[in-house]
């Protein structure tokens, strides 16, 4: 039975932790975007955060986004800086092609700093991008 089930690998989507001006907090602050880099649309998308490490560990979050058109992203929750000496991981589910798909994406203690910054992809903007 184990052997027929199909489980599709996602390629193209990426969680990226970006710093950009806050106009509420009137700083720089770290967000959380899922993007979709696929030529196609991801549907019923949910991303699930938490963060532990230390013994510490955070309250886990559900965020449910909904449709992702191709190459597109969405801004998912701000990432306060008391975390980020903690592993936060991302579970993404989605459908596409008519089929499940799952990821999960981990920011490794400290990952999130602006030396780690690279081009994220679609956004064109800096930032730390996992996936």
């Amino acid at each position: 039975m184990k052997k027929d089930i199909e489980i599709p690998i996602a390629e193209n989507v990426f969680v990226a932790a970006v710093n950009e001006w806050d106009e509420k907090h009137l700083s720089k602050t770290w967000y959380i975007y899922l993007i979709n880099n696929r030529e196609t649309a991801i549907e019923g998308s949910i991303l699930v955060s938490k963060g532990y490490g230390g013994g510490l560990k955070t309250t886990t979050m559900r965020h449910g986004l909904g449709d992702l058109p191709a190459k597109t992203f969405r801004k998912v929750e701000l990432l306060q800086e008391d975390v980020f000496k903690l592993k936060n991981e991302y579970f993404l589910t989605f459908f596409a092609d008519n089929k499940l798909y799952e990821k999960k994406f981990i920011f490794d203690e400290y990952q999130v700093s602006e030396n780690n910054e690279t081009n994220v992809p679609v956004m064109n903007v800096a930032g730390v991008v996992v996936g």
